[in-house]
């Protein structure tokens, strides 16, 4: 991708911003993390340049300083709500974040469980928590919250709660903490100082339309600076409760708007406009792709792919715009059969078609490797006697009805290909230029292929439908 973001600029401004707010509220600031600290993928596919853990390496910058503060709903952990992206319930996930923030030197205070009412699956995850060293705190339901101020800041609502003990100057936590310190928000999207259609924040809609999250000028912030700013609608209906709240607690609250609670600073980063509107025009037709499929599956609604239609018309993109749809679309159709393409870096196209041997992502990435090796199409790079013995083993050993070789499967092969077979090393050592790259297939992929190729960097759509008509799929 062309980049169109500076990472390092964002970084030193972004983290020193923190320590301006930490000193405007006297040397305490809890700062609310909105969307990923970690692996923020969407960010980095719609601002590129931005790393996926920018946030974290920001936070960096700030570790000696720093406490985290992780929140999980308890009624997610009852109901084994799945983190779609990486498959892994919530609960694992919280594990995961404290393995990883450990890891890089930032010092994980403590868990709270909001919402918090005995579930059984909440009290075994607190215990397994604790029997590891992790504090755990619990926060409540407040009836009536966020339209009853007087019950929420009393006794019986906030007060209720228990106080989370932290030891820093900066908290970063989902939810304002007690006491007498500052609150701010960091939101990456929308970006605050962009405006209310340009495509980076259109494509924050996109990516929320399961929310129902919309983009809006911020009334607030209008009124008391004559500025317009571009927030949303939750951040927007919230604000006047929020305000009171700080009224309540404080005597006055710091901020006039929803926006003075933001500290990102992602818009003043953007180096090529063009490129991120590029980006995130291409996230939008994405976004709109994996809603239909997730309908096909049974897990989103034909609401959430038609409000993202009216986005895609709102700035004027058809499927036309992403340009590996249509030879995809063009070689299913010559062959009968399900195929892919992938735009490679320099607009070249790869294709790949089914075969007895290979399915079409397996194949389609074969032939990707080719172009970028400058290997001619016709060399094979895995030896047949390489391909059989796996194919064997799927049947006969695994029970699979398909003998065509995944995209893992293929990569195996390669490898061990790669030993004695210079070309196939050639092949190999060309697999990081498939980051960034599109990808597009005509039925919904396989796990295994989704899941590989995603490793690999490939921002992969498909068509709203499975290869055959079987209510099981795997």
């Amino acid at each position: 991708m062309k980049i169109g973001f500076d990472n390092e600029k964002y970084l030193n401004m972004q983290s020193q911003h923190i320590r301006d707010r930490i000193a405007q509220f006297g040397g305490k600031l809890y700062l609310e993390f909105g969307g990923k600290l970690f692996d923020d993928y969407h960010a980095s596919r719609v601002l590129p340049g931005f790393k996926p853990d920018s946030k974290l390496q920001m936070l960096m910058q700030l570790k000696d300083e720093a406490e985290i503060v992780i929140v999980i709903n308890a009624d997610d952990i009852e109901k084994n709500k799945v983190r779609g992206d990486l498959g892994i319930t919530y609960d694992l996930d919280v594990m995961r974040l404290i393995d990883v923030f450990s890891k890089r030197g930032l010092y994980v205070g403590s868990v709270v469980l909001t919402r918090f009412a005995d579930q059984p699956a909440a009290v075994k995850f607190q215990k397994k928590l604790e029997e590891n060293g992790v504090r755990v705190y619990h926060h409540f339901s407040i009836p009536n919250y966020p339209s009853d101020i007087d019950l929420i800041v009393s006794d019986e609502g906030y007060g209720r709660n228990d106080y989370v003990e932290t030891s820093r100057r900066l908290v970063v936590i989902t939810a304002p903490g007690p006491g007498k310190a500052g609150y701010a928000k960091f939101e990456t999207f929308p970006i605050w100082n962009l405006p209310l259609k340009h495509p980076v924040n259109v494509a924050y809609e996109a990516a929320t339309a399961d929310l129902n999250d919309v983009n809006m000028i911020d009334p607030f912030h209008l009124e008391a600076y004559g500025e317009t700013t571009v927030n949303y609608n939750r951040d927007i209906e919230i604000f006047p409760v929020l305000n009171t709240m700080f009224e309540s607690i404080l005597g006055e609250s710091p901020y006039k708007s929803p926006t003075d609670m933001g500290v990102n600073m992602a818009g003043n980063c953007i180096i090529d406009d063009d490129a991120t509107c590029a980006a995130a025009n291409q996230e939008i037709i994405r976004r709109y792709y994996d809603a239909m499929c997730n309908h096909t599956k049974g897990n989103g609604t034909p609401d959430e792919a038609y409000k993202i239609g009216l986005l895609m018309k709102q700035n004027k993109l058809t499927a036309d715009d992403r340009v590996v749809i249509a030879p995809a679309l063009a070689l299913a159709e010559e062959t009968g059969a399900p195929a892919a393409a992938m735009e490679l870096g320099d607009g070249r196209i790869a294709t790949g078609k089914t075969s007895d041997l290979l399915g079409a992502c397996a194949a389609m990435m074969l032939n990707a490797l080719k172009l970028l090796g400058d290997i001619p199409r016709k060399v094979d790079l895995i030896d047949s006697a390489v391909i059989e013995p796996i194919q064997k083993l799927k049947v006969e050993n695994f029970g699979s009805e398909n003998p065509r070789l995944h995209t893992d499967e293929v990569l195996i092969a390669l490898s061990i290909s790669a030993v004695t077979n210079p070309t196939a090393r050639l092949a190999m050592q060309q697999l990081e230029k498939l980051r960034d790259t599109e990808a597009h297939a005509t039925v919904i992929l396989s796990e295994t292929d989704s899941r590989t190729l995603k490793k690999l960097g490939v921002h992969v759509t498909t068509e709203p439908h499975y290869e055959t008509n079987k209510l099981y799929q795997k």
